[in-house]
C-alpha cells in the first residue's frame, strides 16, 4: 500500500508546500528592482524616480505598508504610481498611510481597474483560457455584473492635495531641479477607458523629457505612444505573471502583451520608432488570489541617464 500511494502523496505534499510558500512567504518578500534607461538629453544630470504599481492594498497588510513607507529613504527625484492601488474598499486609509512618505516627493499617477472596482472571486485558470481566446478584461469579455465600486475619489483627492499630477487621459508636467519632465497618461485600457485621441500629438517640444504612462500595457496604447515618438513608456498591471515557472517565466500577462516583456525593461517598436518600455511586476495581488511564485513583489528605482 505504501508503494501504491507514496508517489501521489509525495506530489500532494510538494504542491501543498508550493502553495504555502507562494501564499505565505513570496507575497511578503518585497524587492527593489534597479533599472537604468538612457533617454535624457546630453548634458543633463542623472535623474532617479521610483515606480510603484499594483499595490492592491488590503486592510491589515502591515509589512507591505511599512515596506512602502521605507522606500522614501531612497530619496527619488519623483514618483510614478501606475495604478491598481486597492483590493479592498476599506483599504484607502492604509494605502494613504503607506504612501504618505512618498507623497512628500513630486509625483504623477494613473489609475487601474482595481482603483475603480473591487475584485471578484474567479477561477485563476480563466486567465489561461482567456489568453488562448484572445480575451482580456473588457477587451473581448462582457462587462462585469454587480461590480463593487471602490472609493477612489478620496484617494485621488489625497494624491492631488500632495501635489501629484493625475494623468487620466491628460498631460502633466513636473519641474525637477530646473528640468522640465512632461508626462502623457491614459486611463486603464483593461476596461476600455483609454482615450489616446485626447492626448495625441507626441512629446512636449518644450520639455527636457516626455514619458508615456498607462496602467495596462495593451499593444494599442504602446503602439500609439511609440509611433508618436515617446522615448519611454511606463506600465504595470501584469503582476509579472504572478505565478511563473522557474527557468521558463510567465504564462500570462492579463493583456495582449507577450510574456517575454511581462516585467522589467524592454523595447517596443511602432511607426518607425522605438521606445523603451518598463513594466512593473507590482507589489501586491488580488485579495482572492494572494499568491506569487517565482515572481516576488517589487518596486523599481529607475535611473535616467543621458543618451550615449
Amino acid at each position: 500500500m505504501r508503494a501504491r500511494y507514496g508517489v501521489p502523496l509525495g506530489i500532494a505534499a510538494v504542491g501543498a508546500a508550493g502553495i504555502a510558500y507562494a501564499a505565505g512567504i513570496e507575497t511578503r518578500s518585497f524587492r527593489l528592482r534597479r533599472v537604468t534607461v538612457p533617454v535624457l538629453p546630453r548634458g543633463m544630470r542623472d535623474l532617479r524616480f521610483l515606480q510603484v504599481s499594483d499595490i492592491h492594498m488590503v486592510s491589515g497588510q502591515r509589512k507591505k505598508r511599512h515596506w512602502l513607507q521605507a522606500l522614501a529613504g531612497l530619496r527619488p527625484d519623483f514618483v510614478v504610481n501606475t495604478g491598481d492601488n486597492l483590493s479592498d474598499p476599506e483599504g484607502v486609509p492604509e494605502l494613504l498611510d503607506a504612501l504618505g512618505p512618498l507623497m512628500e516627493f513630486p509625483g504623477v499617477y494613473v489609475f487601474g481597474s482595481n482603483d475603480y472596482y473591487g475584485p471578484k472571486l474567479r477561477n485563476p485558470a480563466r486567465y489561461l483560457f482567456e489568453k488562448a481566446q484572445g480575451r482580456h478584461g473588457l477587451n473581448g469579455n462582457a462587462p462585469a455584473a454587480s461590480a463593487v465600486r471602490n472609493p477612489w475619489e478620496p484617494m485621488r483627492d489625497a494624491f492631488d492635495a500632495a501635489g501629484w499630477e493625475g494623468l487620466t487621459n491628460t498631460r502633466g508636467r513636473l519641474k525637477i531641479d530646473g528640468y522640465e519632465i512632461a508626462f502623457t497618461g491614459l486611463d486603464d485600457p483593461h476596461i476600455k477607458r483609454d482615450r489616446y485621441e485626447q492626448v495625441a500629438g507626441g512629446p512636449d517640444p518644450d520639455a527636457d523629457l516626455s514619458i508615456g504612462v498607462v496602467h495596462a500595457p495593451y499593444l494599442r496604447s504602446l503602439d500609439a505612444f511609440t509611433a508618436d515618438g515617446y522615448p519611454l513608456i511606463l506600465a504595470g498591471h501584469t503582476h509579472g505573471g504572478q505565478l511563473c515557472i522557474p527557468f521558463y517565466g510567465a504564462l500570462v500577462t492579463n493583456c495582449d502583451l507577450d510574456t517575454d516583456r511581462v516585467k522589467g525593461l524592454s523595447t517596443h517598436r511602432s511607426g518607425g520608432h522605438t521606445s523603451y518600455l518598463h513594466v512593473s511586476a507590482g507589489c501586491g495581488t488580488n485579495r482572492y488570489t494572494p499568491v506569487r511564485f517565482a515572481c516576488p513583489p517589487e518596486a523599481t528605482l529607475v535611473t535616467l541617464t543621458p543618451h550615449p
